[in-house]
């Protein structure tokens, strides 16, 4: 997902894209741990696209000053 894709999302949507690609990095580390997983970087790829996810959020909630809710 490209970093404007991700700026377009509502809110909701990203807390909601932040819960699946978390959900996505549980079942890569349970594929790698049983040996099923055979393209390690989708590993790589699924932590960045998470802290993309989260520094985004954190833009927001700085800019509307409700840095402290989540």
């Amino acid at each position: 997902m490209k970093i404007n894709e991700v700026r377009d999302l509502s809110t909701d949507a990203l807390k909601t894209q932040i819960n699946d690609s978390k959900e996505e990095l549980m079942r890569l580390r349970f594929r790698q741990a049983t040996g099923e997983l055979t393209d390690y970087t989708q590993l790589r790829h699924t932590r960045r696209t998470i802290a993309r996810l989260y520094t985004i959020l954190r833009e927001r909630l700085a800019a509307t000053g409700m840095e402290g809710e989540e």
